[in-house]
């Protein structure tokens, strides 16, 4: 069962999307969403045709945003999301990051 914080802590969470979320405006969709909601993080696609997040900001919001990670932009078919609770960064907003060449690491 999934850890949810308690409303108004501070939380960052890594995301990793799956599914068809490459060249369908996931990352732009991403960084609209968590700017909107004034989130802090980055958000990148990988080699794997996977794109991964980290959202740092108030634990209610930072859970909605996965949740509506589930759903996406019209064009994105979303199959699986992962997600892991990390350290909160030191990030000032949120940023559309290169794709990440490494497949197995996260940062």
């Amino acid at each position: 069962m999934p850890v949810v914080p308690e409303d108004g802590e501070i939380t960052a969470r890594w995301v990793r999307v799956m599914g068809e979320v490459q060249g369908v405006w996931y990352r732009g969709w991403t960084c609209e969403e968590a700017i909107r909601r004034g989130l802090k993080g980055w958000v990148r696609n990988r080699e794997d045709g996977s794109v991964e997040a980290l959202f740092a900001g108030p634990a209610y919001i930072v859970m909605e945003m996965i949740h509506d990670c589930r759903i996406g932009p019209p064009a994105a078919n979303v199959l699986y999301i992962e997600s892991e609770i990390v350290e909160v960064p030191d990030l000032e907003g949120f940023e559309q990051r290169p794709t990440e060449k490494i497949k197995h690491r996260k940062w």
